[in-house]
């Protein structure tokens, strides 16, 4: 069984998770500019075997699709040509920045720390991946 990794798309820069190789638990990997990712996926995929990918779904409140979605969606076409065995899911990634906000003001960082743009962005990756395992096991 290989991981399932989680991408939370962003014009500038994509917070990653991973779980472990069981898929058990949902882990912040790393902040990646965008115009670097699939660079970033190949060298990360050359060195671990991931079966699928969570590719957050930019929604908003009132289930209007955010403008981002374009740019997500020219990128899984280019993910899907690169990685052609790799599942890709999609998950809504409602909240996730906010609760990531929370989430951070919580763990004791400093007040720097916790504006951290790419901080965010990985915790926030690993939200949507951790409730992607959490709905594939109800």
């Amino acid at each position: 069984m290989g991981q399932i990794l989680a991408i939370d798309y962003g014009k500038a820069r994509c917070g990653i998770a991973a779980t472990d190789d069981m898929q058990i638990i949902a882990s912040g990997l790393d902040t990646v500019p965008t115009q670097i990712l699939t660079e970033f996926l190949k060298k990360y995929f050359s060195e671990n075997k991931v079966d699928e990918v969570v590719i957050g779904l930019p929604v908003d409140l009132k289930g209007n699709i955010s403008e981002v979605e374009t740019d997500i969606l020219k990128f899984i076409d280019i993910f899907k040509n690169e990685f052609p065995t790799v599942k890709v899911n999609r998950f809504d990634e409602r909240f996730t920045s906010k609760m990531a906000s929370f989430f951070i003001s919580q763990s004791g960082k400093s007040k720097k720390q916790r504006q951290e743009k790419g901080l965010i962005d990985k915790v926030s990756a690993t939200i949507i991946l951790q409730n992607f395992l959490e709905q594939r096991t109800r």
